[in-house]
């Protein structure tokens, strides 16, 4: 067989020669949306290569990226990596002393930042002691007011760029070609490096029937951020199908995510659960068309099964729940339906739904405890871990690389059972587990009970110290609005849990509160909860 590299200069090739009137929709601003067909948007990413290969880009350079979702990203997402250099997509979430650590830490030499992105990111100036360049994506051609140097505006140097510039033949698939960093829970945030390889291979299994079925009539619409685990690999996969794409840009509210859906007939988008239950409630309060929908995919924390079913029952949308993490590129499973669940019933269908579902092909997962491997049979926990081709195999200069990686496998710090039928269903991170009388208990299967009370809007469940057993859970909601806290209230929560699980396992107490910390990816910051309310309690 030959032996040609799987390098993204090929997603570029192909989207300009099959697909060059295909169009991305980009949004820069709250009235600003630009149409730019696939020829124009190879044209643009040349340019950008070219012109920041003038500015001192090499093979193995690190180019920062400090915005959101727009065209400017998605040209950089190929234009610095095609060239044989790697692009770090930063959290721009993340907290200052983060943010600074990671630039530091991946020795970025030019940052792209969004102009209304570029005042927060010029505080941290000082503190950044690698980036030579900075380079501000916006529409004017004006650079803003500032005191750093070497501060240039995107569509300046694209101007004075080529179009004709030439990536190189002959990079190998292994070449570095993005960077991402791990939200930090505790400790400074873990960088991963993903190949050329990986990410072609990656893009292939998107397109999968049994995975997310992308192809070229697809109008797809990522929500979540570019700098989160490459939206989820799926800019670079629409690009390779040749999907026309909306990027909504800065500043997203439900709204602006539900008018964009309705106008441009988007058939496919992915975000968090935070996101899906806002865009819920905006739906509900003014209804758009979702019959363009075929699919919304949620990941990156559990997802409440009132949020699957309104979206499966009452629009009609399948919701479809993903595994992954930073490290695995992300896609690990998803919750798609397979052929023997074709006469389950709707409760049973949401049940699994609310799984994490089948694993890709190309990858191997195994769960182990103590005694070794666990038998597939939907109870017994142990920890998941995974292998396969765009799988990392350490993190970036960082010596817990021996914690996470042994063996050939990726062990990933989540607890999990394995279904009779073959379904990962996640029950917690080893580090959240509670740990009662000697016996575990989930405090994600928890959650899940609660945030299905109509009542609760969020749930969290944490472990608090105990005399007797050790630990023992405690409750952590947010009520949906309308619903008063009180100790009525906490009753029928606690009887609504008696009736859901043993009576070991059903919590001791629930705080109501305003809001539960999350990390800079929305999901519950669990460290934090117990920070707080341990000491209260």
């Amino acid at each position: 067989m030959m032996q040609t590299p799987l390098n993204l200069t090929s997603f570029i090739r192909r989207a300009e020669q099959f697909f060059p009137e295909k169009l991305i929709i980009s949004r820069t601003a709250a009235d600003t949306i630009h149409r730019i067909p696939y020829r124009e948007f190879a044209k643009r990413t040349r340019k950008l290569a070219d012109a920041l290969t003038k500015l001192g880009m090499q093979h193995g350079t690190k180019v920062a990226t400090f915005g959101w979702n727009h065209h400017r990203h998605l040209e950089a997402y190929f234009g610095v990596p095609c060239t044989g250099a790697i692009l770090h997509m930063v959290n721009i979430r993340l907290s200052p002393e983060h943010i600074a650590y990671v630039i530091n830490h991946a020795e970025d030499e030019i940052l792209l930042v969004d102009d209304n992105l570029f005042p927060h990111l010029e505080k941290l100036a000082p503190l950044l002691k690698t980036v030579k360049h900075y380079v501000i994506m916006g529409d004017s051609k004006e650079v803003p007011e500032t005191n750093l140097p070497n501060v240039y505006a995107y569509e300046a140097l694209l101007d004075d760029a080529s179009d004709t510039f030439e990536f190189p033949e002959d990079l190998d698939e292994n070449t570095p070609a993005g960077m991402c960093y791990t939200s930090a829970t505790t400790g400074n945030p873990k960088g991963v490096v993903y190949t050329h390889r990986g990410i072609v291979l990656h893009s292939y299994a998107l397109g999968l029937a049994d995975a997310m079925g992308l192809h070229e009539r697809d109008v797809i619409m990522p929500v979540v951020p570019m700098f989160h685990v490459n939206a989820w690999g799926l800019p670079f996969a629409a690009v390779f199908f040749g999907s026309t794409q909306v990027l909504p840009g800065p500043g997203i509210i439900p709204d602006l995510l539900l008018d964009l859906i309705e106008q441009e007939k988007v058939t496919l988008t992915a975000g968090v659960p935070t996101i899906w239950l806002a865009v819920l409630k905006s739906q509900d309060a003014k209804p758009r068309d979702l019959s363009s929908l075929r699919a919304v995919v949620c990941g990156g924390s559990a997802s409440p099964k009132g949020l699957i079913r309104a979206f499966e029952e009452r629009y009609q949308v399948p919701f479809i729940i993903g595994y992954g993490m930073t490290e695995t590129s992300p896609l690990v499973s998803l919750s798609v339906l397979t052929s023997e669940m074709d006469d389950v019933t709707l409760d049973e269908k949401i049940d699994i739904r609310a799984l994490q579902g089948l694993v890709m092909p190309g990858l191997d997962v195994k769960i182990v405890n103590e005694n070794g491997e666990v038998p597939w049979d939907g109870k017994t926990m142990g920890e998941l871990a995974v292998r396969g081709p765009w799988i990392a195999n350490e993190y970036y200069k960082d010596e817990r690389t021996s914690e996470a990686f042994r063996d050939g496998w990726l062990y990933t710090g989540d607890i999990a059972v394995m279904t009779d039928f073959g379904y990962l269903k996640l029950t917690d991170r080893t580090k959240d587990l509670i740990k009662s009388g000697g016996e575990w208990i989930s405090s994600v299967d928890l959650e899940n009970a609660l945030m299905s009370h109509d009542a609760v809007f969020e749930a969290a469940v944490i472990a608090v110290p105990h005399e007797k057993w050790q630990e023992r859970p405690l409750g952590c909601v947010v009520l949906a609005d309308g619903r008063e806290a009180n100790e009525a209230m906490k009753a029928e929560l606690l009887e609504y849990m008696e009736g859901q699980f043993a009576k070991w396992w059903v919590p001791d107490d629930i705080i109501f509160m305003e809001e539960i910390p999350k990390t800079s990816v929305g999901k519950f910051l669990k460290a934090e909860l117990r920070k707080q309310l341990v000491v209260s309690k």
